[in-house]
């Protein structure tokens, strides 16, 4: 081989050599790029999950502070209300619970439908009050409080709840009934 042929064998490895280093140095770059923007996407899941466990919090303790405020409110011995928030399949659910004495109870089985009626009717109180925009104060019910027992005064002390609440929150509730213990306001009767 002849000195003119290794020169420009030389120089071509040289600008291989050196075309190399540069697709190096911007795949460096790139991966440093994309580093930041894994940690900065990272810090953002991390932000976004904080907030996003506020909200639940707030939520829940609105929620269930007006369940559970609705159950003492009627019932001697009543239940507490907590939501768990479970991550299944890469989304939150949210758990609706019953506590009694620290355990997990079902209001079906353990209370009977009362406390249901009482909780669902709490529910729904809560639902409209957290809508965002805010909706027109206003439940429509129609025998909300049906299964709940005559006993121990457990009727007069719902039509006692629904009146603070009312007045307390500024809602109107429009009760459809024919329990007598639950009339309150405006009676209207249809024959």
């Amino acid at each position: 081989m002849n000195l003119e042929a290794v020169r420009k064998k030389t120089n071509k490895k040289l600008a291989d050599l050196e075309l190399a280093r540069a697709q190096c140095r911007q795949e460096a770059t790139a991966s440093r790029k994309a580093n930041e923007q894994i940690e900065s996407i990272q810090e953002a899941q991390q932000l976004t999950q904080q907030v996003a466990q506020g909200i639940q919090q707030r939520a829940h303790d609105q929620i269930a502070g007006v369940v559970t405020r609705s159950l003492t409110a009627v019932f001697d011995e009543p239940y507490t209300f907590q939501i768990h928030f479970d991550r299944k399949r890469e989304r939150t659910e949210a758990r609706l619970v019953f506590e009694k004495d620290g355990l997990e109870v079902d209001p079906m089985t353990a209370a009977g439908g009362g406390v249901v009626d009482v909780a669902a009717f709490a529910l729904r109180l809560s639902c409209l009050m957290l809508s965002k925009p805010p909706l027109r104060r206003i439940l429509i019910l129609d025998e909300p409080f049906k299964y709940v027992s005559e006993r121990r005064g457990y009727r007069e002390r719902v039509r006692q709840l629904l009146e603070s609440l009312a007045e307390e929150m500024g809602i109107q509730i429009l009760m459809v009934t024919h329990i007598e213990a639950l009339q309150t306001g405006d009676i209207v009767e249809l024959s």
